[in-house]
């Protein structure tokens, strides 16, 4: 639904939505300010905790019925902040900074993708045909997910506390890698494509809460299993997809 501004001004629920997305952006901004001081920590934590948000506003723009295309290009902004720019100098001030020629290019692969995704992702809003949507399946690696798998030098520092994850070489190399992910048309897992049989319902509940245990009291090998765990699904969802275009081709063919 659009949002309705009439005389007496627009609805609150309709401003919710865009509130969330805009603390997420500031939860990116904060991740730069963070890393700045060497908190890096507390700087990934910031780009988690606007994951989590950028992962809600939709769903609550959708529950409230207060989706609008001003909410739409706000998210984008936002996402390339949060999951682009922020993650890109972090890394820079975490390890690239060593090599600046070098490294500020990567940094900017990751920042400059980010966009381009996003820009790609807005001028197809309204296209007829998108196959990877229809099938419920990204284009690409999304936003969040990139700045997650960008920070995985970090994750694997954070917990091994082995200086060789920090050399510049490897976090630009690995930087410039998601960064191809992010714009390449490789059909990739979302939401909507995964199905949970009823007989696995309870069990994919128990795992979730677990999940969120193991995030609040080891966060970081936590986080590192499912950075490692989303790149390996990469390859099953290239196999999903061309299943899905063969049953669609099937289909066409009897049609």
């Amino acid at each position: 639904m659009n949002e309705e501004e009439g005389p007496r001004g627009i609805p609150f629920r309709a401003m919710i939505p865009n509130a969330i997305t805009a603390t997420a952006l500031c939860f990116g901004l904060t991740g730069v300010s963070l890393a700045i001081r060497g908190e890096w920590r507390n700087a990934i934590g910031a780009i988690i905790l606007a994951g989590v948000l950028d992962g809600l506003d939709g769903r609550i723009a959708r529950l409230l019925r207060a989706q609008s295309r001003f909410g739409a290009e706000l998210d984008s902004l936002s996402d390339n902040i949060a999951f682009g720019t922020a993650p890109a100098l972090i890394l820079f001030l975490w390890s690239l900074q060593n090599e600046p020629r070098f490294g500020w290019i990567a940094a900017l692969s990751l920042a400059v993708c980010c966009a381009l995704r996003l820009a790609r992702f807005n001028a197809r809003l309204d296209a007829a045909e998108q196959p990877h949507k229809t099938a419920g399946f990204n284009t690409g690696v999304p936003a969040p997910a990139g700045a997650g798998l960008a920070f995985i030098p970090i994750y694997l520092w954070l917990v091994s506390g082995n200086e060789w994850f920090r050399q510049w070489q490897l976090v630009m190399a690995w930087t410039v890698f998601i960064a191809l992910l992010m714009i390449s048309s490789l059909p990739t897992y979302s939401w909507s494509s995964i199905r949970i049989r009823r007989n696995w319902r309870l069990f994919a509940l128990a795992g979730v809460g677990l999940l969120g245990a193991a995030l609040v009291l080891t966060p970081w090998p936590t986080l590192l299993a499912v950075a490692v765990l989303y790149l390996a699904m990469i390859p099953f969802g290239l196999l999903s997809y061309a299943r899905v275009k063969r049953r669609r081709a099937g289909a066409a063919s009897h049609a």
